[in-house]
């Protein structure tokens, strides 16, 4: 009988230890990952070789106790990278760090030269960006990690809420060095509810609370009825299935940590007789789901690329709770006030995170509804370029309906444009790199974004300048959605600038990218300029701005209009070039003005040639209509002919002024 034991024991013991390190070699499970698409490093920059000493001094730092590291790598703009990782709470620190080492090499493989990454397993979270801070709520991906179906759905989505909300709770007030919570909870006679939440240590207990619950409130979204599902943010994440996807030893027992001084051997022993056999069960289990949920998110994850008009952004991961809002800009104090205007009031504000925004407060008078209000929120907070200014999210509580914006410093193009102090600090070569940011911005929103955009409201006051002076196109919160095979729409309520809104649009109601174009135009010939077309009439010359450029243009003198204060530093052939272009982007017609990708071209080559411009469309025809009053007009009033030297709807839901 002796001789029967040992073999067998020898065998099992064999067994388990062939599964123990079977689930530690055993690769991480990809979940997702972003990348930035709108800002890029250039090979061997400076800014690559800070971020390899950033992503080596993460992988270097995974095996810590934590399971946490923060670091940044560089002194400032545009070469500074800061990076995180955050390892689930039950992981061994070898697991941690061979988990963040796949990370790093697979993010560099997706997302070869962007400088914001980030990067979900189901066992760790990588992420790197070249901003100032690391948004912990954006970006956000949920989905369910099964298709098959919970029997009694709403007694389950009951159960599962209810686990959830606890569980939040009790890893957003944890003392210790993991926000880390997971519960079982029998459903059936046969099947048992795993829950986990995690937030990263570093946050606050209320902003860890607010960005599960952000979590958890997506989950009707994305898994309702489904056996298993995930929520994936930054800095947290939440998960649930019907069987235990998590070490279930080491949340018992608390994070894996070595055995203190003393313990005895015999102890140790013990631990181990009751351990090993548990673990090598759940592993045999693992294995198995392992494989079955790896086929089954192939095959979603299929299904997302085919559908390519599936929301993986929920509109609860975009919304803020208004006693943040009001915390963040110190309950709305006339001392936080940046701008002013007819559909809402902004506000700087701070976030608990340290992170500075900017609130626009909506007016009461403000007509959307809540479910179109919602709906335009979270299909603009897709828009990510370097030349749009960021939506971050939104407020929706009783009548209250805000924005919440990135905050840029230096404020918009017409504070420095128009004045004749500031404009100074507007050589040829910032102008220049202004009128190209403006028109890669615009060209995102008409061609290489998920969706069409027309701004309809573009002009100097809805660019604001970052503390490089590069321009971000704002105000597009609320502009017109287009599917992407709708060229031209028509409407009844004209909202927009006169004087930079075309013949078409401002006569007839009917809008394009076209229309968009006339108003880079109009810009682009008031940046060269520095006057305002709708105020040029106010000087010398009884014309507006277009005027009296084709007239300088047919005299053969076209630096006439050039700003004085550039007089001794510009490039005249760019600079003539550039008024060619906006004599192009403001002919009467439609069909003849370029697109935005043809502009970039222009722009960014000699090699393009240039059509001759044809007479531009003339909104002034003279002084004495100067005087029109503003206000908002149907295409069949007679104002719509007329000259409105002001904005009209001059501060509408467009009009955005985040400082």
């Amino acid at each position: 009988m002796a001789s029967f034991k040992f073999p067998t024991c020898l065998l099992i013991t064999l067994s388990l230890l062939t599964f123990l390190s079977l689930t530690a070699e055993a690769a991480p499970t990809y979940a997702a990952h972003t990348c930035s698409n709108s800002s890029f490093f250039t090979p061997n920059s400076t800014y690559q070789a800070n971020l390899n000493l950033l992503l080596s001094a993460l992988s270097s730092n995974a095996n810590n106790r934590s399971g946490f590291y923060y670091t940044k790598v560089g002194q400032a703009p545009p070469d500074v990278v800061i990076g995180r990782l955050l390892c689930r709470a039950d992981l061994s620190p070898d697991l941690c760090q061979n988990c963040i080492s796949t990370a790093m090499t697979d993010i560099r493989n997706r997302c070869p030269t962007d400088k914001v990454g980030l990067i979900w397993y189901d066992e760790c979270t990588l992420q790197y960006s070249n901003e100032s801070y690391l948004n912990d709520q954006v970006p956000f991906e949920n989905f369910p990690t099964t298709t098959q179906n919970v029997v009694e759905p709403d007694r389950f989505n009951t159960l599962l809420a209810t686990t959830m909300k606890s569980l939040a709770t009790q890893a957003a007030n944890s003392q210790s060095d993991k926000k880390f919570a997971a519960k079982e909870v029998k459903f059936t006679s046969s099947q048992t509810l795993y829950s986990m939440v995690q937030c990263s240590p570093d946050m606050n207990a209320d902003l860890c609370m607010s960005c599960l619950q952000s979590a958890i409130g997506s989950l009707p979204q994305c898994c309702t009825g489904k056996q298993g599902g995930k929520v994936l943010l930054p800095s947290s994440n939440i998960r649930y299935e019907l069987f235990p996807f998590y070490n279930l030893t080491a949340v018992s027992l608390g994070s894996p940590s070595i055995p203190p001084p003393g313990k005895s051997k015999s102890s140790l022993i013990t631990i181990i007789a009751i351990v090993v056999p548990i673990a090598a069960s759940v592993v045999l289990f693992a294995i198995g789901c392992f494989f079955l949920r790896r086929r089954t998110k192939k095959s979603y994850n299929s299904l997302l690329v085919e559908n390519v008009g599936a929301e993986i952004t929920s509109v609860e991961s975009l919304q803020f709770d208004l006693g943040t809002i009001e915390a963040a800009s110190n309950n709305f104090s006339d001392d936080n006030k940046i701008g002013k205007g007819g559909f809402g009031t902004v506000y700087k504000g701070i976030l608990y995170n340290g992170q500075e925004i900017a609130v626009k407060r909506l007016s009461k008078t403000f007509g959307q509804g809540a479910a179109e209000f919602k709906n335009e929120v979270m299909l603009v907070a897709k828009l990510q370029h370097r030349n749009l200014v960021r939506l971050l999210g939104f407020c929706l509580e009783g009548e209250e309906k805000i924005l919440v914006y990135e905050y840029v410093p230096k404020g918009s193009l017409d504070y420095f444009l128009f004045d004749t102090e500031r404009q100074r600090q507007l050589d040829w070569l910032s102008r220049y790199k202004i009128i190209g940011g403006i028109a890669r911005g615009l060209l995102y929103l008409h061609e290489d974004s998920r969706l069409r955009i027309i701004h309809r409201d573009l002009k100097a006051s809805n660019v604001l300048l970052d503390d490089n002076m590069n321009p971000k196109i704002s105000d597009f919160g609320m502009a017109r959605i287009f599917v992407m095979d709708q060229t031209q729409g028509n409407t009844s309520r004209i909202v927009g600038t006169y004087g930079y809104m075309s013949p078409e649009y401002a006569m007839h109601g009917r809008f394009s990218v076209k229309s968009d174009v006339f108003s880079f135009g109009v810009l682009l010939l008031e940046i060269i300029s520095g006057k305002r077309n709708n105020c040029f009439y106010q000087s010398e010359h009884d014309e507006d701005l277009l005027s009296f450029i084709w007239k300088q243009w047919k005299n053969g003198t076209p630096l006439a209009l050039l700003d004085p204060t550039m007089r001794d530093s510009f490039s005249k052939n760019e600079v003539i070039r550039c008024i060619h272009i906006g004599l192009l982007c403001v002919q009467e017609d439609p069909a003849s003005r370029p697109t935005m990708a043809t502009i970039v071209l222009m722009l960014d080559s000699y090699s393009v040639s240039l059509q001759l411009p044809q007479q531009p469309a003339f909104l002034f025809r003279s002084k004495a209509k100067k005087n029109m009053k503003t206000n908002e007009v149907s295409p069949g009033d007679s104002t719509t002919t007329q000259s409105v030297p002001f904005s009209v709807d001059e501060a509408s839901i467009t009009q955005l002024y985040p400082r």
